[in-house]
């Protein structure tokens, strides 16, 4: 495969199955690649340097104006616009130290018994709808309803309207993959608006004392983000506006659980794939951690990353220009063979294993301590739970390129006479 070739392919039908030839021929030929209009960032050191440089940022408002200003006729870019996610210094170090409040090793730590009790229900119904050997999606009866429940408590979101969070996750989403046009966004953009509405009457609801007191219930202990940021908001001159009040808690929403769901969907492929592994895992649940930064590593969740050079900046020996957009790939990071040996092998026991698959620097995933531990208890608790379970017919990936997952991946909770494997 040509370096041309393997570029311009990384967003076909073929790639999308399969991204890691092609990332291979990046990594080994062109590590740092520039061309006219792109830099193509693929080793685990250049990736690292770049995400740690505060002479990248991300596309903010400035970098998007210099490319159009139409990006503004899209209700989901200026949902994300007002975000932490698409920020630079100083307004992303103020929106993230007020919401990493909540996210404190402590914190994370104390959701493990409702991490073990809603795992517990969710395989009870596993159980259930594939007692008489019918086949169960496993992400829809599972990858996704224990992340969303769990981010869910976590805001302070009432039980009854997490329901409706997949399609507009998965929708406004869409915007953080590549498009031809604007108007490919447009279920975006709904999904932007709906959300953004939903947040507006949650955070009313919390407002003042006697209203917090009497908002709905939750599965939780009826304290949550909402509430914490709405108190910032009213309380301190609005260190959050009400658009950075409500676009980050729709950012923590779908962050909080799009990524955790293609962990869990990823992981059990893999070790659907490798009975010995999850015999293995099954038998001790003790090594779950290494297990699951393997399966970070192996088939990250997230597959790109973006920034833009400030400054005309040496990385690995090339210089990209002032200007120029930068695509960072954490699959290709994390298949970079010059950090990990026999990248392509899956492997529980690697050493120093640290993957990209939550970047680093300033942006760092806020919540990949809470996806981590949710895939530590969930993953064990399944095998150990049914011990036959197996593929029941081949899984079918999201058409996507960031996100990396499965819309349905379908198994038989008490076995069956064939397995399936690729």
């Amino acid at each position: 495969m040509e370096l041309a070739e393997a570029v311009q392919n990384l967003y076909t039908p073929e790639a999308l199955a399969d991204p890691y030839p092609y990332y291979a021929v990046l990594t080994e030929r062109a590590p740092v690649l520039v061309t006219d209009h792109l830099a193509v960032v693929s080793s685990y050191a250049a990736c690292s340097a770049v995400l740690r440089d505060a002479r990248f940022g991300v596309a903010d408002a400035r970098w998007m104006d210099r490319n159009g200003p139409d990006w503004r006729d899209s209700a989901a870019m200026r949902l994300l616009d007002q975000s932490m996610l698409l920020r630079n210094s100083p307004d992303h170090e103020r929106m993230r130290r007020l919401v990493s409040r909540e996210f404190t090793a402590r914190r994370v730590a104390g959701l493990a018994p409702t991490i073990e009790r809603l795992t517990g229900g969710l395989c009870d119904r596993m159980a259930e709808a594939g007692a008489a050997g019918e086949p169960v999606d496993f992400m829809a009866e599972f990858a996704y309803p224990l992340p969303v429940t769990v981010i869910s408590e976590l805001l302070g979101v009432p039980e009854a309207d997490r329901p409706k969070f997949r399609q507009w996750s998965q929708d406004l989403t869409l915007s953080l993959e590549p498009f031809d046009s604007w108007a490919e966004l447009a279920p975006a953009d709904a999904a932007a608006v709906a959300l953004r509405d939903y947040f507006a009457d949650l955070a009313d609801q919390h407002r003042g004392a006697d209203q917090r007191r009497n908002r709905p219930e939750t599965a939780g202990d009826g304290s949550g983000l909402v509430a914490a940021l709405v108190d910032v908001h009213d309380e301190d001159g609005g260190r959050l506006t009400a658009d950075e009040l409500f676009a980050n808690l729709a950012l923590l929403l779908v962050a909080g659980f799009e990524t955790t769901t293609n962990l869990l969907g990823n992981g059990l492929r893999i070790l659907l794939d490798r009975p010995e592994a999850a015999d293995a895992l099954r038998a001790d649940p003790g090594p779950a951690a290494a297990y699951v930064e393997e399966i970070l590593r192996f088939d990250s969740p997230v597959q790109f990353a973006s920034r833009g050079a400030l400054v005309d900046i040496d990385v690995e020996g090339v210089t990209i220009p002032a200007g120029r957009e930068v695509s960072l790939l954490p699959g290709a990071a994390n298949r970079d063979p010059s950090r990990f040996a026999d990248p392509d092998r899956f492997d529980p026991a690697r050493p120093d294993n640290q993957p990209m698959s939550f970047g680093t620097g300033a942006h760092y995933c806020l919540g990949s301590a809470l996806a981590r531990l949710e895939a530590q208890i969930a993953i064990p608790a399944l095998l150990r739970r049914f011990p036959k379970l197996t593929l029941a017919a081949p899984p079918v990936r999201r058409n996507r390129f960031v996100l990396r997952g499965y819309d349905t991946l379908p198994v038989f909770t008490t076995g069956a006479s064939t397995s399936l494997r690729g």
